[in-house]
């Protein structure tokens, strides 16, 4: 396969994909880690990554090489939050199941460890998240509730003795097939006050626990998805986040991934023009390459737009929440904005591959379907509309 055909960037043939030059924003430790990223991503990911998607398989072998980047939770250790999405945004690039198993692991997972565990969980599991030698997953989805978890969480946690009994089931779980350590939320039962969420942290070869792949995907093919179903599941008072006691605690932690969700709509992009800008080069027709016709040099710059557009109103939300001012409409907003000029980008790309689009051998076909995944989780464009649309006119159109 050339390396046209796996998609992969092409060392000074690309124009800057930060066409803004927004990464003079970031301390010079943080460009030469960004590098070094780089660098990774197009020996290690970028090559394989197509192939990976078509045979559904995960690459745990590289894994001990990421670790090795020391990329967990950079905002812990004095990184920027713009480093941290531009982070995001070229993992997606390479890879959007890498960048999505990545977010899952690190921003809820791990996150999650510092934001509610008690200093004893964080000395039995960080350590070994961090580096990868475990992987951790985030289980909220559930079979009958999506976007409208927050009320209708219905997986049960029911207290007896020193243990939680856990039942019920879970559905759309990255990571969930082959996770050391599931963060479990659940609703509390046997009179505990309305609304009470417990979250623990649950072993995944926990006896009672069934752990099903979702197969037949069109998108995020890499990405292990899960059906768990939890039967009698029992967890010790020790592996429960006692620090969580509501569906805002959650939320705490979904304002975040939703941010860097939007983020992924960003390198979603910059893939999408990378293949095509390199196909419109190569490709001659009528005796000509494609990139010497109008229509697809504006198509091209439509794609560079958007790209460009959705990065510069990120890099603004991402100094917001450096500041504590990242509300959860102004995440929704540029999750909805950003995905929408997604969709647009990787449209635009299928386009100018013509019949070669729909081939996984020019990773364009790659990129257009693993768009819907970023398109829909982390909320819908229309949940993530109406959360914003309910912020601007005091209204709300959610049920």
């Amino acid at each position: 396969m050339t390396a046209l055909a796996a998609g992969a960037p092409r060392a000074g043939e690309l124009p800057a994909a930060d066409y803004y030059d927004l990464e003079r924003r970031l301390e010079p430790r943080e460009r030469a880690k960004l590098a070094e990223l780089r660098e990774f991503l197009a020996a290690e990911i970028a090559p394989h990554a197509v192939g990976w998607w078509e045979r559904e398989e995960f690459p745990h072998h590289v894994l001990p090489r990421l670790a090795a980047l020391g990329l967990s939770t950079p905002h812990r250790h004095g990184y920027s939050r713009l480093f941290t999405g531009l982070v995001i945004a070229e993992l997606t690039r390479a890879d959007t199941s890498m960048a999505t198993f990545f977010m899952v692991h690190h921003d809820l997972f791990v996150e999650g460890l510092y934001e509610f565990g008690t200093p004893e969980q964080r000395a039995r599991y960080l350590d070994d998240a961090v580096s990868l030698r475990t992987t951790g997953a985030f289980a909220l989805t559930e079979p009958g509730h999506g976007s409208d978890v927050a009320g209708g969480l219905s997986l049960s946690a029911r207290r007896d003795g020193d243990d939680w009994v856990l039942d019920g089931a879970k559905r759309w779980i990255g990571n969930g097939t082959f996770a050391d350590h599931l963060l479990v939320w659940a609703r509390e039962a046997g009179g505990a006050p309305d609304g009470a969420v417990r979250a623990f942290i649950v072993p995944g070869t926990a006896p009672g626990l069934t752990r099903t792949r979702i197969e037949h995907k069109t998108a995020l093919r890499t990405v292990q998805n899960a059906n768990l179903v939890f039967e009698g599941v029992r967890v010790p008072e020790a592996d429960r986040f006692a620090r969580v006691s509501s569906f805002d605690d959650a939320r705490t932690m979904l304002l975040g991934s939703r941010l860097l969700v939007a983020w992924q709509a960003v390198g979603q992009q910059l893939a999408a023009f990378d293949v095509a800008r390199a196909y419109a080069l190569e490709r001659e027709q009528f005796g000509r390459p494609l990139a010497r016709f109008q229509m697809v040099q504006g198509q091209l710059v439509t794609m560079l737009g958007n790209a460009t557009a959705s990065m510069a109103m990120l890099a603004e939300l991402s100094a917001l929440q450096s500041e504590g001012r990242a509300t959860m409409a102004r995440v929704a907003l540029a999750k909805a904005w950003a995905t929408a000029r997604m969709r647009e980008t990787v449209a635009l790309g299928r386009g100018i591959l013509g019949g070669n689009g729909i081939l996984a051998d020019y990773a364009m076909a790659k990129v257009f379907a693993d768009a819907e995944a970023i398109f829909t989780y982390e909320g819908t464009y229309e949940v993530n509309a109406l959360i914003a649309g309910r912020d601007i006119t005091g209204v709300s159109a959610i049920a």
